[in-house]
């Protein structure tokens, strides 16, 4: 079986060495080690060292060649907005004081739809609705984006820490 060893992030991966795709929901675009089937029919075994975030462009570098670039699935997700600035910052912390995943767009905010925080959020006056769309959230001052090696922060740490 092939085998995918590390990550390139978008942009900075050859495009043209495109063997296949996959397109993985959010949960699976965090993972050390998981059997994945291509949008083309690629059999391959994710296969890092740690779990690294994935998000949308990112090439999967095939031990043998080739790259296999990573999609975000479609998501049901709820937006949320605020009536003016001051809203949507409250509603914003209202969101990160419960650690929610959260992707911020300009003036919205995407989460995953859970009716007790849509009811909680409507009753700060949020406008909400559901959406479908790919979920890319905010990894978080102390999240899984640090283990990320292009991260600034994780670098740092590494430094500090070993």
């Amino acid at each position: 079986m092939k085998r995918a060893t590390d990550v390139v992030r978008a942009g900075a991966w050859p495009t043209a060495e495109r063997i296949d795709s996959v397109t993985l929901l959010f949960d699976d675009r965090y993972r050390r080690r998981l059997r994945m089937l291509g949008d083309g029919g690629l059999d391959f075994l994710l296969d890092l060292i740690e779990p690294i975030v994935l998000h949308t462009g990112d090439g999967l570098r095939l031990e043998d060649g080739g790259f296999v670039e990573v999609r975000a699935a479609e998501e049901d997700l709820v937006e949320v907005r605020g009536r003016d600035p001051a809203a949507f910052a409250r509603l914003a912390w209202h969101l990160g004081n419960r650690h929610l995943p959260a992707q911020i767009e300009g003036d919205r905010i995407l989460i995953r739809d859970d009716h007790v925080i849509v009811d909680m959020l409507r009753g700060l006056g949020a406008e909400v609705r559901k959406v479908s769309a790919p979920f890319d959230p905010e990894g978080g001052a102390y999240g899984q984006h640090n283990h990320d090696p292009d991260h600034r922060h994780g670098a740092l740490h590494a430094e500090r820490h070993g």
